[in-house]
C-alpha cells in the first residue's frame, strides 16, 4: 500500500507520518522586546506622575495634607492603575508588531497571543525592577556619605553623653555595676555627666525591662534632690514625672514602628495585586492585538 502526500498551508507530508515542525519559534521575541520596552517607559512616567500627586497630597504639618490611611489607597490605586495602563500598552503593541502565523488553529493563534503578551509583562517588570534598584543604589549611596559625614561629629558628643563611671550604654553589665555603688547619701562632688550617664543608664534599663523598679526610682530621686536641692518629696514627683513621659515615648515610639510596618505590608500586599492586574492585561490586549493584526 502506497503513501499518500497531503498539501495543507503548513507544508507537503506523508499520511500517517507526523507533520514536519515549523522552522519558526511561537515566541515573537522581537515584538516582546518592543511592548516591554514601551511598557517600561510608561510605567516611569506614570511612577514619576504619582510621586509628585503623593508629595503633593501629604504634608509635614499636623492636621493638614492627607492622612496615612488615605495616602495608603491612593497609592494602591495608582499602582493598579500603573500597571493596567503600561500593560495593557506593551501587550497591545506586541500583538500588533509579531508576524503572522499561518497554518494555525485560532485556539493556536490565542494561546501564542496571551504567552507572548505575558512575557512582555515579565520583560517589563525586570527592566523595571533593573531600572529602580540602579536608582535606589545611588540614593542609599548618597545617603550614606551624608549620614557619615553628620555623625562623624557626633560621635564624640554622644559618647560622652553616655559614658561615666559605669560605662556605657551598650555595656550590658554597666547598670548592674552602677547598683553595686550606691549609697543612701549619693556623692555630690562627681560630675555632672557622670550623673547624667548614670540616671540615663537607669531610665534605659527600665525602657526595657518595662518599668524602673521602685529603688531606682528612690536613688533617682535621691540624685536629683542632692543635685538640685529639692525636697526629698518633690524630687519623687519629677522622678515619677519623668518615667511616665519616657513610657509615652516609648508608645509613641512603638504605635509609630507599628504603622511603619503596617503601611510596608499594605505596600507590598498592593503591589503584588498590581503586578497580577498587570499581567492579565498584558495577556488581554496582546490577543487583541494580535487578533486585529490578522484581520487588517
Amino acid at each position: 500500500m502506497s503513501n499518500t502526500l497531503i498539501t495543507d498551508t503548513v507544508g507537503v507530508y506523508v499520511e500517517g507520518e507526523p507533520p514536519p515542525e515549523a522552522s519558526s519559534s511561537g515566541v515573537a521575541w522581537p515584538a516582546i522586546i518592543g511592548g516591554a520596552f514601551a511598557a517600561a517607559a510608561l510605567s516611569l512616567i506614570l511612577i514619576a506622575l504619582g510621586s509628585g500627586f503623593g508629595l503633593a497630597s501629604v504634608s509635614p504639618w499636623s492636621n493638614a495634607g492627607a492622612s496615612a490611611g488615605t495616602f495608603t489607597v491612593m497609592t494602591a490605586v495608582w499602582l493598579i492603575v500603573t500597571q493596567w495602563l503600561a500593560s495593557g500598552l506593551g501587550g497591545y503593541l506586541t500583538g500588533r508588531l509579531r508576524t503572522k502565523w499561518v497554518g494555525l488553529h485560532t485556539h493556536e493563534v490565542f494561546f501564542r497571543d496571551t504567552a507572548n503578551g505575558f512575557l512582555t509583562w515579565a520583560t517589563a517588570t525586570v527592566i523595571g525592577a533593573g531600572f529602580l534598584a540602579a536608582a535606589a543604589t545611588s540614593v542609599v549611596s548618597g545617603s550614606a556619605t551624608m549620614v557619615a559625614g553628620a555623625t562623624s561629629g557626633a560621635g564624640q558628643e554622644r559618647t560622652q553623653a553616655t559614658t561615666g563611671s559605669g560605662g556605657t550604654y551598650s555595656d550590658p553589665v554597666a547598670y548592674f555595676v552602677d547598683s553595686l555603688y550606691r549609697s543612701d547619701h549619693p556623692n555630690t562632688n562627681i560630675s555632672d555627666g557622670d550623673v547624667r550617664a548614670q540616671s540615663s543608664r537607669i531610665l534605659v534599663n527600665g525602657r526595657l525591662n518595662g518599668d524602673v523598679p521602685v529603688p531606682d526610682k528612690a536613688y533617682l530621686a535621691l540624685l536629683v534632690s542632692a543635685r538640685t536641692g529639692l525636697s526629698p518629696a518633690d524630687a519623687e514627683k519629677r522622678v515619677d514625672a519623668v518615667v511616665t513621659q519616657t513610657k509615652a515615648a516609648e508608645v509613641k515610639a512603638r504605635q509609630a514602628a507599628d504603622a511603619a510596618r503596617k503601611a510596608g505590608m499594605y505596600l507590598s500586599i498592593f503591589t503584588a495585586l498590581s503586578m497580577l492586574v498587570g499581567a492579565f492585561i498584558a495577556c488581554v490586549a496582546a490577543a487583541l492585538g494580535g487578533q486585529q493584526r490578522d484581520e487588517y
